[in-house]
């Protein structure tokens, strides 16, 4: 029996003791409990932790009544800022990889060799192409997935601080509608150059037509078009703006020379000196690289008063046309000459 009562005994003495060693160390303990001191029968974990280190009554309630709220909203801000945070850097490296990604697309060592001698060395304007395209994608999918997580945590925060949220979206909605009227011609620009951009109508390097102005394109962003044209002036092209576009110097391009001769000379004659000359210009090592196929002489594309006009055809490189068709004009002429040929001039 007395070992049932001392059993018994040691649980009740047990707090006792710890009462005293908190009393020897904390000479301003008191007694009691977190949900006394905390006012609350469910007290947070901030106000039982207080009253574990401090076992001070009003320095617990204290804390309940002015810090416990602030100081635990507060935390629940830094976390989800924090979170945030970490979950943007995540989206964008993964963004970052994918583009990257596209932005290195393999090509074969045969088409590598290829354009490396069609292009002088310089970096493909295929790859060009596409890495502009990644780096644009890649920016406007940072930015979605940046507003997207940081929107969210935002609208975390305030309904921790007690905020009512209906009230804010609605507002938002009305903006959104009113922004969305009064932008539409951005919007419609944004939506024309990603669709371009997707669509890899035509990116830096490639010589375009966009009716209303024609040139070189410095630059592509999912606004607007800048292009330079022969004269060196620079064109800005909302993209929105953009019907119909003719790109120059996509894949491949084609040299066309209509070549007038006097009505008196011989076609056939006319023809061997032209397919020759061309020829020699294929074979040429400086523009070897540029003549993607043999050349061809169509013929009589036209009769023009004292002229007969012969057509010939070069398939060349992207962009390279101009060049080629100089060439061979400069070519045609020493030919002419040496053959006894005469120009003439077609009638207008």
């Amino acid at each position: 029996m007395p070992f049932i009562v001392s059993s018994l005994a040691a649980p009740l003495a047990a707090p006792s003791a710890a009462r005293l060693a908190a009393e020897r160390v904390l000479p301003w303990a008191d007694k009691g409990s977190p949900e006394s001191a905390c006012g609350d029968p469910t007290p947070t974990t901030a106000c039982r932790l207080v009253w574990n280190v401090s076992h001070n009554t009003g320095f617990t309630k204290f804390f309940a009544t002015w810090l416990d709220r602030p100081l635990t909203t507060l935390l629940l801000i830094i976390i989800t800022f924090v979170v945030a945070l970490i979950v943007k850097n995540i989206a964008h490296r993964m963004i970052t990889k994918v583009t990257l990604r596209m932005a290195e697309g393999t090509m074969s060592e045969r088409s590598r060799e290829r354009s490396r001698a069609v292009f002088e060395g310089s970096p493909v304007l295929l790859n060009k192409r596409r890495a502009q395209r990644a780096q644009t994608l890649g920016s406007v999918l940072r930015s979605i997935a940046s507003v997207l997580i940081l929107g969210t945590a935002l609208f975390s925060i305030l309904g921790s601080l007690g905020l009512n949220l209906a009230p804010i979206l609605a507002s938002a909605s009305v903006i959104g509608v009113a922004v969305g009227f009064g932008a539409q011609n951005i919007v419609k620009d944004l939506l024309a150059g990603l669709f371009m951009l997707l669509e890899d109508q035509y990116g830096v390097g490639d010589f375009i037509d966009v009716g209303t102005a024609k040139g070189t394109v410095e630059a592509v962003t999912l606004r607007v078009t800048r292009m330079r044209d022969v004269n060196g002036i620079v064109w800005y092209v909302p993209n929105g703006e953009i019907k119909k576009v003719g790109n120059e110097s996509q894949n491949w391009g084609r040299a066309v020379l209509d070549i007038p001769v006097d009505i008196n000379e011989d076609t056939e004659k006319v023809k061997e000196i032209l397919q020759a000359t061309a020829d020699e210009m294929a074979a040429d090592e400086s523009w070897k690289a540029l003549v993607l196929e043999e050349p061809s002489v169509w013929g009589v594309q036209a009769l023009a008063g004292d002229a007969i006009v012969i057509r010939v055809v070069l398939k060349t490189a992207p962009g390279r046309q101009g060049d080629i068709a100089r060439e061979l004009r400069e070519r045609v002429k020493r030919s002419f000459d040496r053959a006894g040929v005469t120009v003439a001039t077609p009638a207008p």
